[in-house]
């Protein structure tokens, strides 16, 4: 009987182990600088994201008034004339860790890509095989990486005034610190 007891509880264990894992402190980082003129760059620290491990999807949720540049001016410039956030609050992606298995993950880093969908200025760009890097420690998942975008494929308009000073490839980067929810 006392077995009995005892795997039920083991598979209880196990099964809700898994399951999602959740932060609201993400970070995300883009930038569009030129050489040779003010850099363009922000930083957004309150990134929501959850993972699902039994299965890999991901998501994250971006509040785009949340983007801190060095530059006042720079970042009212960006909400009300490049990203619209009045109009466009948000950024999100939605996608799914290929190959991602959870009793995978340790303190050694490793490899996969995601696929999915971002959406931003209201339209959305399917991205595939962006790299990622996955540890795990003390209960903590930690995914980061990066991609390359372009402005033109959001709808957002470089004005001929500052075209040479903003770039229209966009390097983005992302680290979620994830634990169990």
């Amino acid at each position: 009987m006392k077995n009995i007891i005892y795997c039920i509880a083991f598979i209880s264990f196990s099964v809700f182990s898994q399951g999602k894992y959740l932060t609201k402190t993400g970070t995300v980082n883009f930038e569009a600088s030129v050489p040779a003129f003010e850099e363009v760059k922000a930083s957004n620290n309150s990134v929501t994201a959850i993972l699902n491990t039994e299965n890999g999807e991901f998501a994250a949720l971006v509040l785009v008034k949340g983007f801190r540049f060095k530059n006042a001016l720079m970042e009212e410039h960006f909400n009300e004339n490049y990203a619209e956030s009045d109009s466009y609050p948000k950024a999100t992606f939605k996608g799914k860790l290929e190959d991602f298995i959870i009793n995978k993950l340790d303190k050694k880093l490793q490899s996969l890509h995601i696929n999915g969908a971002l959406t931003f200025h209201g339209k959305t760009k399917e991205l595939e095989a962006i790299p990622v890097n996955i540890t795990m420690d003390n209960g903590t998942i930690l995914i980061s990486g990066e991609f390359i975008a372009y402005a033109s494929d959001f709808d957002i308009k470089i004005p001929n005034v500052v075209r040479n000073k903003i770039s229209e490839k966009i390097k983005v980067s992302f680290a979620f610190p994830l634990n169990k929810k």
